[in-house]
């Protein structure tokens, strides 16, 4: 289990180059507010099931179907702030 915000961001990070194959330098420029779903066009909802089984594995997390919304989505911060409460709880 990931145990650190800045390590759970990184992985955060990490799974949205390997999964969507965008470049470490933009996903490195996202910050709290960078837009995801709708604005990745690579991110659709076949990608959001891998990102979210790839987050589980990662951090060593369980993401139950009720865990998810589409909030959760809508911004690098948000799905970053997702991922920590499940990792650091």
């Amino acid at each position: 289990m990931a145990d650190d915000f800045d390590t759970i961001q990184e992985t955060v990070r990490a799974c949205l180059v390997d999964l969507l194959g965008l470049s470490r330098a933009r996903v490195a420029a996202f910050d709290d507010n960078t837009p995801l779903f709708g604005a990745l066009p690579d991110l659709d909802s076949m990608a959001v099931a891998t990102l979210l089984t790839e987050l589980e594995v990662r951090l060593g997390i369980s993401i139950d179907d009720d865990d998810v919304d589409v909030e959760m989505f809508e911004t690098f911060g948000a799905l970053v702030r997702f991922a920590a409460a499940k990792a650091l709880n």
